[in-house]
């Protein structure tokens, strides 16, 4: 009943769309026509990661041994410094963090393609030293979701990282990894930061 209902509410607001259309003086229908491709336009993403520069300290816990049924998490406390590049359309990321594991360096290089409206997430670690795989994704009412495929032990998996409850002074990021073409996803990374005031 509810859908039949949304379909007849559809069918009358495209009729009433249509009739104003027709009826419509020359400039209403032009500044019809501009709200709707301000509507349909792609969304300018290019300032997403200003909320992530400055200073940080960081919390993080890494799954030991994925795709084993593991469920120990081994801790680290470190801290993220971000600045921009390129006044915002790039930000480069520096992370240190110490745990029971030892010493961990990385460095994320975030790139914003101003023609697909998405972000690249260009990481590397101190012990590898070259970037890997990007991941690529953008931003919606607030939460950023990026995916990228790679090999982990020999397989192929989905890698999925989500950047969320983000506020002026705080965030959390996660990485999971899928073996099963994304039906399930396994935290593997996860990491609360909370901004350090000047």
């Amino acid at each position: 009943m509810t859908t039949h209902i949304r379909g007849i509410a559809q069918y009358l607001a495209a009729a009433v769309l249509a009739a104003f259309m027709i009826a419509a003086p020359a400039h209403c229908k032009a500044t019809m026509a501009q709200a709707v491709a301000a509507m349909t336009a792609p969304r300018d993403g290019a300032h997403d990661f200003d909320f992530a520069v400055g200073t940080w300290t960081t919390h993080i816990s890494r799954l030991d041994h994925p795709f084993t049924g593991s469920t120990t998490w081994i801790p680290m406390t470190g801290n993220v410094t971000t600045r921009k590049v390129w006044d915002g359309r790039a930000a480069l990321e520096e992370i240190e963090a110490d745990g029971a594991a030892g010493h961990f360096e990385g460095m994320t290089l975030f790139l914003y393609s101003p023609q697909a409206h998405q972000w690249s997430l260009n990481f590397s670690n101190s012990s590898e030293g070259t970037m890997s795989t990007p991941a690529i994704g953008e931003f919606t009412n607030g939460r950023g979701e990026f995916y990228d495929q790679e090999t982990y032990q020999g397989r192929a998996i989905l890698v999925r990282v989500i950047w969320s409850g983000i506020t002026a002074n705080s965030y959390h990021f996660e990485q999971s990894f899928s073996a099963d073409g994304g039906k399930t996803w396994e935290p593997n990374f996860t990491a609360d930061l909370i901004r350090v005031k000047p």
